[in-house]
């Protein structure tokens, strides 16, 4: 009956080590802040519409971002504002951001 507890035990124990290790942390978001058409995202992640123009992209994060040409950033990608960058455009519909 001891051992048999053991085992139960020992099963759950590496069950759940092995959970810990395959479930990522966290989703990864830039640090800082993107600004659309001077509507700021703090530590944006994911894709934000363009819903006026002439448009403005102001990235003030660690990471790049993607202008897209199409709605729900889909279309090819029109620039890559690297941080500290700020772009203009009159096409774009959507921006990207990891």
């Amino acid at each position: 009956m001891m051992r048999r507890r053991m085992a139960v035990t020992l099963g759950a124990l590496t069950a759940a080590a092995t959970l810990t290790i395959a479930v990522p942390g966290s989703a990864y978001a830039a640090e800082g802040t993107l600004i659309v058409n001077g509507n700021a995202y703090d530590d944006p992640s994911g894709c934000y519409p363009v819903e006026s123009f002439p448009s403005s992209v102001a990235n003030y994060t660690d990471a790049i971002a993607e202008v897209h040409s199409g709605p729900g950033c889909g279309g090819p990608v029109e620039w890559l504002v690297h941080p500290g960058e700020t772009y203009y455009t009159e096409t774009a519909q959507s921006v990207f951001i990891l």
